[in-house]
């Protein structure tokens, strides 16, 4: 894959030979967005140093900037195009008593890379390009992505967003009907500038046994304007394979509307992961009494009633089987398409069965537009353990503004709360703030 970027590049000026084509220009987009984002979280339980090597206290705050560029596509039958990422981060605050990471060799720390004693580094940055090719209603893209679907979904949880490398086709030519797919062999971290193999929780973090092979491909139906299906399957080479339903619905009431999300998951072993040799060589997965095999059924529902500037969720998932719910994780930040993946948890242990409670409020139906404040509060229960079934919960509480007119209109500001209490092994229990600056200028 990393000659394939070769390869990209290469095209780059190939195409800029052909950028007086109609189309490639006169299509394309380019914006910076720059983050200010600040992070302080406070673990409370367990001595600093214990087995996850986290301090009592981690705090960074950093200045974030992503430049997107999307270009059009040359003329003819079959159109070409090229997309680019800039990430560049740079450390504001991140003192060694703060951000120390003792595994500095292997994963940077919360928002930062570390160096080699363990400190956060003053600048970090990379660029992703992508190769895309348009015939009729279909694209096919090489090189840098950012997936956002059930089996794969990037995050952006911090300063700069996380990155895959690999190549995906998407088509829309049946009306109503978008199909996917594709194959990651590399992610980059949102801390880091390196692109490392995929895996999954259990199989050893950054120093685990990875894998380059992760394929993708599903689609999205329309059934009605207000009734979407889908399907997805995806498969980490010798970890796990992966099937998802999903049924998504919009009903207008008499008074306000209801939206119903319905998920299912069938995760199963796959390859070495399958094997008690695979296992024994670091082919694993998170779980209770399981022996690192994958071995997950996950279901939840989500309906929520909205009215005017209110909207309340409710919201309920288990997981059944032996192994935690798997997902691309390669322990650096990462995230599922699960309703309980929140600010803090993920709620995704086996045997776990959460329910969960949402209000948001959006001001401007009071005539105060752009803020907008949400509170979740989430329970877990019967958490497979080897003492007893154990518990956690989290409550998150949101409030954000962005200016909507003036000179300083799309200038974002956010505040982002959370506390997390959790019996579960090897988890502290946390307190975080997040603060968050954000403004995105348009170039075209």
């Amino acid at each position: 894959m990393y000659k394939s970027t070769l390869a990209i590049a290469v095209a780059v000026g190939v195409l800029a030979q052909q950028a007086g084509a109609a189309g490639f220009v006169e299509d394309s987009k380019a914006s910076v967005t720059a983050r200010n984002f600040y992070i302080n979280q406070d673990n409370r339980n367990n001595l600093a140093g214990s087995t996850n090597n986290k301090p009592s206290k981690q705090e960074e705050w950093g200045q974030g900037f992503i430049f997107n560029f999307t270009s059009g596509y040359t003329q003819g039958t079959v159109g070409f195009g090229i997309d680019a990422i800039g990430l560049a981060g740079f450390r504001l605050d991140s003192g060694k008593g703060t951000a120390y990471n003792k595994n500095s060799v292997n994963k940077g720390g919360l928002v930062f890379p570390s160096d080699s004693d363990g400190r956060a580094v003053e600048d970090f940055s990379s660029l992703g390009l992508t190769g895309k090719v348009k015939f009729s209603k279909t694209v096919a893209q090489i090189g840098t992505l950012m997936p956002k679907l059930p089996v794969v979904n990037y995050n952006d949880g911090r300063l700069l967003p996380q990155t895959f490398e690999g190549g995906q086709i998407t088509s829309n030519e049946i009306d109503n009907l978008t199909l996917v797919g594709g194959k990651l062999e590399h992610a980059k971290g949102r801390n880091s500038t390196n692109n490392e193999s995929l895996a999954i929780a259990g199989a050893g973090g950054a120093a685990g046994v990875r894998s380059n092979a992760f394929y993708y491909a599903g689609a999205d139906y329309k059934i009605t304007k207000d009734l979407l299906a889908q399907y997805y399957y995806g498969n980490l080479d010798d970890f796990y394979k992966q099937h998802f339903l999903g049924l998504t619905h919009n009903l207008a009431l008499p008074v306000g509307s209801l939206k119903s999300d319905l998920r299912y998951f069938y995760s199963d072993s796959d390859g070495k992961n399958a094997s008690a040799e695979g296992r024994l060589a670091g082919y694993k997965a998170s779980g209770y009494q399981n022996n690192g095999e994958v071995d997950n059924r996950t279901w939840s529902a989500k309906f929520t009633y909205s009215l005017q500037g209110h909207a309340l969720s409710a919201g309920y998932q288990r997981i059944n089987g032996t192994s935690d719910f798997p997902f691309l994780n390669q322990g650096d930040g990462s995230s599922s398409y699960l309703i309980t993946d929140v600010q803090i948890g993920k709620f995704q242990r086996a045997g776990e069965r959460t329910w969960l409670a949402q209000y948001a409020y959006d001001f401007a139906a009071i005539g105060v537009p752009g803020l907008t404040t949400s509170v979740i509060y989430l329970k877990g229960t019967n958490i497979n353990a080897a003492q007893s079934d154990r518990s956690e919960w989290e409550r998150d509480f949101t409030l954000g503004y962005v200016i909507p007119e003036g000179t300083l209109k799309g200038l974002g500001l956010a505040w982002r709360n959370a506390s997390l209490r959790s019996e579960a092994a090897g988890q502290r229990d946390q307190d975080e703030n997040r603060l968050i600056v954000s403004y995105t200028y348009n170039f075209l």
